[in-house]
């Protein structure tokens, strides 16, 4: 699995930027790597439009690792049905049901009540308006903030409406990692719902949920350790079937 590219497919708001520290790690440790830039605040784009966009980026690239964060989690796995992908990796990710809506997965996995619950045990009001500061922005340097401020996109609801069309998941290696402080999507209610959907158990990290502008080290540090674990799984199965 040597060459591999990293494909780092963003959540909410659809920015390439969100990733472009890890993307900094990556390039400079050696690999190839695209950042994908979402046409979220086109109401006329949903998952399909999403789909061709990733897939229009990598191009003819090959030996691919898929990165997803947030709601990236709808789009990446429909990646996955039109190229081959070595591994696909979730990151404080929305895992979807087959036919489920984006807008129906908040209700159908609880996670308003986990994150009222999270509130409760560390102290916040439970029932204040949402706070981007509050519950993505935490533990993210101020100097990384104010540049997210300066392009803060509209995410169009499109996309939120539309079931999510493969049966199952896809057939591709999948690891899922789940930020120990994550206000918005707590590690217990991701280790609850990576279980029930997958049939896996997420790896934990620290930082919140946009742990890509918090730790972003961190965070290629476990790309690449993924990718080696991934690269002696596939030689062991060779040396197997020779």
């Amino acid at each position: 699995m040597t060459g591999m590219t990293y494909v780092l497919i963003p959540g909410a708001g659809g920015a390439a930027w969100y990733w472009h520290l890890v993307a900094a790690e990556l390039r400079q440790r050696g690999h190839d790597v695209v950042a994908v830039d979402l046409p979220a605040d086109d109401d006329t784009a949903g998952l399909s439009e999403y789909t061709d966009t990733v897939v229009g980026a990598i191009g003819g690239r090959t030996n691919l690792v898929l990165v997803a964060q947030s709601m990236g989690g709808f789009t990446a796995p429909l990646v996955c049905q039109r190229l081959p992908v070595s591994l696909l990796v979730l990151v404080n990710a929305m895992i979807p049901a087959p036919g489920e809506m984006a807008g129906d997965w908040w209700t159908n996995t609880g996670q308003p009540q986990a994150k009222r619950d999270k509130d409760l045990r560390d102290g916040r009001p439970a029932d204040a308006d949402f706070d981007l500061l509050t519950y993505f922005f935490h533990d993210v340097p101020q100097h990384v903030i104010d540049e997210a401020w300066a392009d803060d996109r509209r995410q169009s609801d499109t996309p939120f409406g539309q079931p999510w069309p493969l049966t199952a998941w896809p057939d591709v290696p999948t690891r899922v990692i789940a930020g120990s402080d994550d206000r918005f999507f707590p590690a217990d209610f991701q280790r609850r719902v990576v279980q029930d959907r997958l049939g896996i158990t997420p790896d934990d990290m620290p930082g919140g949920h946009l742990v890509a502008l918090s730790h972003p080290k961190e965070l290629a540090d476990r790309l690449e350790a993924y990718q080696t674990e991934a690269e002696a799984t596939e030689d062991a199965s060779s040396r197997r079937g020779q």
